[in-house]
């Protein structure tokens, strides 16, 4: 089933500022929490739904990149996590987005009903990691898949953990206050652990107090066709590890797009400027062009002006959004040469007086070209 907008989901315009789209995600997120609705898969799904849409919306490049591309260009990756929002699990939503809900990460109902809620706590989640990612018009065409080393931040082995004893495990700390409505209940991060919930019980020599090293990690990553110089994928769980077994942050991968030698992007289209002998784009002649996919032999017709643009159907990118190729535009350019033979120059003087040479050739054409062939 096609995914919903995610300006219809959360019941926003694309104009929406951001604190309109998080006021309407918490909204939804508060209507269908699972607290509220146990046992309730549709309402899980809702909820599942309105994350991933504010995911994506609650961060301007995203954002930026799903208003350009929709949903394509959210794309796909291999060696685990997708690019883009998809594929929440509630834990994710919770450790993500939990201060959504004012406390630390638990139910929104418990700042209200003492504490009834699911207790679940808020582990940090790692940093994300930053790459350039260089591709040349015949991997943006057709999709690569690339394989990144990169030197991400682990759990060192060997680190052990132990329970917070300040907030049994929660990552909250909740204090009761007294009010003239009675006692109230608020939870804020436990300042022991950092909302993780346990801390580092034994660790290896080297490891820094969060547990954590660098280790240099090869991932294999999918780059569909059609992306563009500038857009940023992101590869959930790719990026640092968090201490404490939180959610790890995201590989966040900028594409670079390299400039061939010969043929240039315009959009979907691919440009291509051909140099022709003035005698060959008199009498016609067939050219070999390079094309994305190979050379192709292309015929010139007698008579070709310079300026003149030549169209190969589908021989340009894919549109990400899947709506077909671009095409190849080949720009004619007469070569004029700056130096002349003396028996050049006499040749093309006797014919300086015909028809054709004007800007509006007379009836004389036949025999141009038959002096064309003679002399050449």
């Amino acid at each position: 089933m096609a995914k919903r907008d995610y300006y219809e989901v959360l019941g926003v315009s694309k104009s929406a500022a951001a604190d309109e789209i998080k006021k309407a995600y918490r909204k939804l997120a508060i209507k269908y929490h699972p607290d509220k609705n146990p046992d309730d898969k549709q309402a899980e799904e809702n909820f599942k739904e309105a994350a991933e849409a504010y995911e994506v919306l609650s961060d301007a490049q995203k954002k930026q990149r799903y208003d350009q591309f929709g949903h394509a260009g959210m794309g796909g990756a291999a060696g685990g996590g997708g690019f883009g929002g998809g594929g929440m699990s509630m834990d994710d939503i919770f450790s993500q987005f939990g201060d959504i809900f004012g406390g630390g990460g638990g139910s929104p109902f418990d700042s209200f009903f003492g504490g009834g809620g699911g207790g679940r706590g808020r582990a940090r989640k790692g940093t994300n990691l930053r790459i350039k990612l260089k591709l040349t018009l015949e991997d943006i065409a057709h999709g690569v898949e690339k394989k990144i080393k990169v030197n991400r931040l682990v759990v060192a082995e060997g680190v052990t953990f132990r329970t917070c004893q300040s907030c049994n495990g929660s990552g909250q700390v909740k204090k009761v206050v007294n009010t003239m409505l009675g006692q109230m209940v608020s939870a804020s991060t436990c300042p022991t652990c950092n909302g993780a919930g346990q801390s580092i019980d034994k660790k290896p020599h080297g490891v820094d107090n969060s547990g954590l090293t660098y280790k240099d990690e090869v991932i294999p990553v999918k780059i569909p066709a059609g992306v563009v110089d500038g857009m940023q994928l992101s590869m959930s769980g790719k990026g640092n590890e968090a201490p404490g077994g939180g959610m790890p942050g995201d590989l966040l991968i900028v594409i670079e797009e390299q400039e061939g030698d010969e043929l240039k992007r315009e959009g979907n289209n691919i440009v291509f400027d051909l140099y022709l002998n003035f005698v060959d784009a008199v009498l016609g002649t067939s050219v070999e062009v390079p094309t994305i996919d190979g050379k192709v032999k292309i015929k010139i017709d007698q008579g070709t002006q310079s300026g003149k643009i030549l169209r190969l159907r589908g021989k340009g990118i894919k549109d990400i959004n899947g709506y077909g190729k671009g095409d190849q535009l080949i720009h004619v350019n007469i070569w004029t040469p700056k130096t002349l033979s003396k028996d050049e120059k006499e040749k093309l003087e006797s014919m300086r007086e015909s028809d054709n040479f004007a800007p509006n050739p007379g009836k004389g054409e036949k025999g141009f070209f038959e002096k064309i062939k003679e002399f050449f």
